[in-house]
């Protein structure tokens, strides 16, 4: 990450526009090949351990019970995010002073927001093919089939589906074991992501934007240490070693501004934990779709500093009213290219801010998406290590390696 960062801020500094240009297009080939296996991985990893968590699970009340908490935990932890984002943005007020005025004609973003209807993405969730929900990587979708394959699986007792799930879940190890060769090429991707975005846009992006940034991952650093503090009331001194446990996926989430390059090692690393196997695989997917508290961070930031960019002021009521909209927009649509931009660009104008702020932050997404992407990962370890934990399915398995651990 740090030779990405000098070598774009060298190139953008010294180089020919078009050299800078070729240069971007084509060292993002690595970061594209990484993100492009991480993707192959997924699809057959949640399938296969997600079915097989709710296998083993066994009764029903079980999994309603799990996916009841998961849940609850998941729209509590929105909230919390929330609040600290507008507690922050309101504190710091990084739009006031700019004055910007409303654009007479339409601005375009460039974003896809048509279908973001409450019909469109219910309907969204339920997959009309699984093999189409697998080739586009529609997480929820397939989250939705392999919970009732699952379910009706159980029902069936373990007489019947024993050699289903030992078949399962040989497919999801050799999964996490195809995702420990594609690890290999993380370096490089993280590498040619960082350079490319510094190369492009410079450094001196970074100094203009230095306030909201700023303000912005105090956001994410001031819902870490709520997350955290929520998890030791749970996990006790555990949960430090949870954090070091995820720091590699966390880190990985961090620097390719992606959570889904992060979800096989997350995975691995909580199973490493002693997170039961069966609760993991079925919480984790449920997360990467509902779990999202780095977008819901980002949404109550990014909306109230267009809001103060432009002089639009909310009242009360309509600021929780906005809150509200912009967490249930933002559930289950984690596989959204600029998804929290997607949900920015659909519910603002409803509250009479306009959508051409988003351009104020396009040139920035990367760095605010790396925020973002990385405190969702957490967000979902914490969540699985505490659900686990309080299914009284947690090992103490201290620095057992992750062979033993499988055994």
């Amino acid at each position: 990450m740090i030779a990405g960062i000098f070598t774009g801020a060298a190139i953008h500094e010294y180089a020919a526009a078009d050299v800078i240009k070729g240069y971007a297009d084509n060292i993002t080939l690595f970061t594209d090949i990484f993100l492009r296996l991480i993707k192959m991985v997924i699809a057959p990893l949640v399938f296969s351990t997600l079915t097989v968590g709710i296998m083993k699970l066994g009764e029903t009340s079980t999994i309603g019970r799990v996916g009841g908490k998961a849940m609850v935990w998941f729209v509590s932890s929105s909230v919390l995010s929330i609040l600290v984002g507008l507690f922050i943005v309101t504190l710091e007020q990084p739009g006031a002073g700019m004055n910007l005025e409303v654009p007479a004609e339409a601005v375009q973003t460039g974003l896809a927001v048509s279908g973001m209807t409450l019909k469109a993405f219910i309907s969204h969730t339920i997959p009309t093919s699984i093999a189409g929900a697998m080739s586009d990587n529609e997480i929820l979708q397939i989250v939705v089939f392999s919970m009732f394959f699952g379910i009706a699986g159980a029902s069936l007792g373990e007489k019947f589906n024993a050699p289903l799930v030992s078949a399962l879940d040989v497919v999801s190890h050799i999964m996490l074991k195809v995702t420990g060769y594609v690890m290999y090429v993380a370096p490089l991707a993280i590498f040619a992501a960082i350079s490319s975005v510094i190369a492009t846009q410079g450094l001196g992006i970074l100094l203009n934007y230095a306030s909201f940034i700023g303000g912005y991952y105090v956001a994410i650093v001031l819902t870490c240490i709520v997350l955290i503090s929520v998890g030791y009331m749970v996990l006790k001194r555990d949960v430090f070693r949870l954090l070091a446990m995820l720091k590699d996926p966390v880190l990985v989430a961090f620097t390719t501004s992606s959570s889904e390059a992060a979800y096989p090692k997350t995975l691995d690393q909580l199973t490493r934990f002693g997170c039961s196997r069966n609760i993991a695989s079925f919480v984790l997917p449920i997360g990467y779709s509902f779990n999202l508290v780095g977008s819901m961070v980002y949404c109550s930031f990014a909306s109230m500093f267009i809001a103060q960019a432009y002089n639009v002021h909310l009242s009360f009521s309509e600021i929780a009213v906005l809150m509200l909209t912009l967490m249930l927009a933002s559930k289950g649509i984690a596989g959204v290219p600029r998804s929290a931009l997607v949900v920015l660009a659909a519910t603002i104008p409803s509250f009479n801010i306009p959508v051409a702020g988003i351009l104020l932050l396009m040139g920035i997404d990367h760095f605010l998406d790396m925020g973002r992407s990385a405190i969702n990962v957490l967000g979902n370890g914490v969540a699985t290590a505490m659900l686990s934990k309080n299914e009284g399915m947690l090992e103490d398995t201290g620095t057992v390696p992750a062979e033993e651990v499988q055994a």
